[in-house]
């Protein structure tokens, strides 16, 4: 029979010194990487929270309903002197308002958004629009709509016991027949 050779374990290759200062260097590496990766952390929390982003804007959610951009008599869709229309929404529980809007197709629309009181989402379905609408906080979202009919817009960040029934309306109609509305009015599916 013959000799059968085996090669020798990892263990009996390396002493044992060698073996625990390879692991210790290992460790302080990845522990400093960690830090490395905290630090930037904190850092980047305590700049931003003394130093906004310079494009936030800012509204005060106390007196949204009253003066502003988004006094009740501003909501919904508007056609702008450019051709684009803007939409402004406000979010609150448990609802949207205007519970729904109407838009032209083919055309650009700018979403501008907020709320009084807590944290909302923002989707339209079978689009790339979301966003979150943040108390205090803007939120400005462009898009474009391709196809004619009504999207469902649900409010996809979990804001209280109402939030399953908070919805709204995105209605797309042709650029002819949103011109043939209301010009110069807000437009909300309601109103026509």
């Amino acid at each position: 029979m013959a000799d059968v050779q085996t090669s020798p374990s990892a263990a009996g290759m390396f002493p044992e010194p060698v073996v625990v200062k390879t692991e210790r260097r290992w460790l302080y590496i990845a522990a400093g990487m960690l830090g490395v990766m905290i630090g930037v952390v904190v850092v980047t929390g305590m700049l931003q929270a003394s130093h906004p982003i310079s494009d936030v804007e800012t509204v005060d959610p106390t007196t949204l309903h009253i003066t502003g951009e988004f006094v009740e008599s501003n909501l919904g869709s508007a056609l702008e002197p450019d051709g684009s229309v803007t939409v402004r929404i406000i979010g609150e529980q448990y609802n949207f308002a205007p519970q729904c809007v109407v838009v032209p197709r083919d055309t650009t629309v700018r979403f501008r958004l907020t709320s009084p009181d807590v944290t909302h989402g923002f989707i339209i379905a079978d689009t790339n629009t979301n966003a979150m609408i943040v108390p205090g906080f803007v939120s400005d979202v462009v898009t474009r709509f391709a196809r004619i009919g009504d999207y469902r817009m649900p409010c996809h960040e979990f804001c209280g016991f109402g939030h399953h029934g908070m919805w709204a309306l995105v209605r797309v109609v042709s650029p002819e027949k949103f011109k043939d509305l209301a010009p110069e009015e807000r437009l909300r599916c309601d109103s026509h």
